[in-house]
């Protein structure tokens, strides 16, 4: 079992879904956790419950599009946890699932701001405090399997997830000098708040899932797992990579 204990970690969009999932991981591993989201009832939640697992939470309202949030965000949680260790930006919306001749620049521009601006935004705000406290850390996106595969109907939301996959890269070879390793991970299909419609949907759901050689979609805690390996201080060669968790979609 990887020991994070000592450790403090960030999750945005840690109230809910995939967030949640991994902030349960790595509480049940030790570190103490921070949910950043927008919903102040959702995130008191989430901190209470992850509480119960043994560690120290903190829970801060941010919309990680919102600049002025972020760095409200982090000054709480300095002060409540003393540091940052690990960030994972996680926060994400979708879009409207507009043909990619019909959707509008403004759905385009808030689904960016949010995906590939909030994590640019969120890691540059964690990687200023870990080279400032001079020990190392670990960044860690949330991509998705749609950065490699066409979605047609979600074309702002893949190309942010490819986005994301460059910055990770970027971010990894910047700061590979101050021991800050950067990686991501690639989520398949899972059930979550966000993709709930598309899970109803029986005909969606039955070409995803005949697609998928583990035959089902994953549930969000099936991302923990990965996300405390990339946390793993000990871990200390791993960085700019991206680690697929989708049960096989991307190779069948």
């Amino acid at each position: 079992m990887t020991d994070l204990s000592g450790l403090a970690a960030v999750v945005t969009g840690g109230n809910d879904g995939i967030g949640y999932g991994i902030a349960q991981a790595l509480a049940r591993a030790g570190a103490d956790i921070a949910v950043w989201g927008r919903r102040a009832d959702r995130n008191e939640t989430a901190a209470e419950a992850l509480a119960e697992l043994g560690v120290s939470t903190t829970s801060t309202v941010c919309d990680v599009a919102d600049q002025a949030q972020i760095e409200e965000a982090m000054a709480h949680t300095l002060t409540t946890l003393g540091k940052v260790d690990i960030l994972v930006a996680n926060a994400g919306r979708g879009g409207s699932g507009a043909s990619v001749l019909d959707v509008g620049l403004d759905e385009w521009r808030a689904v960016t701001a949010v995906n590939l601006d909030g994590a640019f935004l969120c890691l540059q705000a964690a990687a200023r405090h870990m080279v400032d406290r001079g020990e190392g850390g670990s960044l860690i996106t949330i991509a998705s399997t749609s950065a490699f595969h066409g979605a047609p109907h979600n074309a702002a939301y893949g190309a942010s997830k490819a986005g994301v996959l460059a910055l990770t890269r970027s971010m990894a070879v910047g700061l590979a000098r101050h021991r800050i390793r950067v990686n991501a991970l690639c989520p398949g299909w899972t059930r979550t708040e966000l993709s709930e419609l598309g899970y109803q949907n029986e005909g969606f759901r039955e070409v995803t899932t005949r697609r998928t050689p583990a035959r089902r979609w994953a549930d969000p805690s099936e991302m923990g797992p990965a996300a405390v390996y990339l946390a793993d201080p000990q871990a200390t060669f791993h960085t700019g990579d991206h680690l697929i968790v989708d049960g096989g979609y991307t190779i069948f």
